[in-house]
């Protein structure tokens, strides 16, 4: 399993001060619950299953296969 950032700086950089701005919630959630803590459990959940490949809600992580 490989995790790896958004390839496009921008949108990195975007989440990122968004995170910050919220102490590490998604930035694109307006509850800060557990479950929204980045990495959040909405991308933790399908990355347990080796076939799952895809990014997470904000676009900020991607797993490849």
């Amino acid at each position: 399993m490989k995790i790896k950032l958004n390839p496009d700086q921008e949108i990195v950089s975007t989440i990122r001060k968004g995170l910050k701005r919220t102490g590490g919630y998604c930035p694109c959630r307006r509850e800060r619950i557990e479950a929204t803590k980045c990495m959040c459990q909405e991308f933790k959940n399908p990355i347990a299953d080796p076939r799952f490949e895809g990014v997470c809600h904000c676009m900020l992580y991607y797993k490849s296969l």
